[in-house]
């Protein structure tokens, strides 16, 4: 190449380098006018290779040249890398710009479950009442589960059937009753105490019916307690929870831990107890067992039976949120529907 045809091919190229330059819109782009300039395989990049083959007075002329060609697209490249790293910087202060005169956003309102609203409720009502809430594993052994609460070795309760264990004397609480052992067991009468907490039965999923529920227990150990304390309890409970006007029904029945032991019924307050679907159309419905402590139960924590009395209570409450909020099948209570669980933000 002559020194004319070089010094012609660096103008040209300065020329075409600037305009790949000034038209580059983003970084991406820059940095390929930036090689198509001043690459390997450029036609400045020829010219450079080329002055060694031209004659010393020339190659100082061209060289001079191709010196400050190279130093024009230089700057150029660098003005303009400034100009985009500027308006992209300015972009994303733009895009995260608050305007402060704008109404702010609502944040979305979270809600309780039904499950959560009814035992915050219960525990209400019986912390008011001057019990005390404690909570206990949800793993137990035969002794606090069976033992201790005086079910004999050949009760039903104890079989696969009904108990999930999980080795031979461990296993899954059927109910929250062995916390009155647990309690008792930590500290001398009197004792009152309120127990809220899931247990587990072998139970058959139906839309009644699961393998995982929740209980509320209530024990009462002192000196003097009599039965009619425990009615007046049990009433005094439910009309708080399902209103004034609720009527509560005691009846005979049986239970391990208790004695005398009783079902709890209250009326229903779908129906007012005229009879409908929910009551099994007797206008009662079934809500907890009940009685006075087994002396054997007091026995077996060293409390004296002599000296102590006291009462229980337990009974799920499932079934009381399924009633009192229409839900028709216990397995919304466990699927998560968040466009079920929203309905129950005004209650929560």
């Amino acid at each position: 190449m002559s020194p004319q045809e070089a010094l012609r091919t660096l103008e040209q190229e300065l020329a075409r380098g600037l305009e790949l330059i000034a038209a580059a819109s983003t970084i991406e782009e820059m940095e390929a006018a930036e090689v198509a300039a001043l690459g390997r395989k450029s036609r400045f990049s020829s010219v450079q290779r080329g002055l060694r083959s031209l004659s010393e007075e020339d190659r100082r002329e061209v060289g001079h040249r191709t010196n400050e060609v190279r130093a024009a697209l230089r700057d150029a490249l660098a003005a303009r890398k400034a100009e985009l790293e500027g308006d992209r910087e300015t972009s994303l202060l733009a895009a995260d710009r608050i305007d402060v005169t704008l109404p702010g956003r609502r944040l979305r309102p979270g809600s309780l479950h039904p499950l959560t609203i009814v035992q915050y409720e219960i525990v209400d009502i019986f912390t008011r009442m001057g019990y005390r809430v404690v909570e206990g594993p949800e793993v137990e052994t035969e002794w606090y589960n069976f033992d201790a609460l005086n079910f004999p070795p050949d009760h039903p309760a104890r079989t696969l059937m009904d108990t999930i264990y999980l080795d031979p004397r461990l296993l899954l609480r059927t109910h929250t009753s062995p916390m009155q052992i647990r309690t008792m067991e930590a500290q001398p009468p009197p004792v009152y105490v309120v127990v809220p907490g899931r247990v587990y039965r072998n139970e058959e999923i139906t839309a009644k019916n699961m393998p995982v529920f929740h209980q509320v227990e209530g024990l009462a150990v002192d000196e003097g307690i009599a039965f009619s304390d425990l009615k007046g309890t049990v009433e005094t409970f439910y009309r708080a929870l399902l209103g004034a006007d609720r009527k509560v029904r005691l009846t005979p029945s049986f239970f391990p831990f208790v004695e005398p032991g009783a079902q709890v019924d209250v009326s229903c307050f779908v129906c007012g107890g005229e009879g409908c679907r929910t009551c099994a159309f007797t206008g009662w419905i079934e809500t907890m067992g009940a009685g006075m402590v087994h002396p054997k139960v007091l026995q077996n924590v060293g409390y004296d039976p002599e000296r102590y009395t006291g009462f229980a209570f337990g009974g799920g409450y499932d079934r009381l949120a399924m009633i009192r909020f229409g839900i028709p099948d216990i397995r919304l209570l466990w699927e998560s529907d968040v466009r079920f669980l929203e309905q129950f933000q005004a209650a929560g």
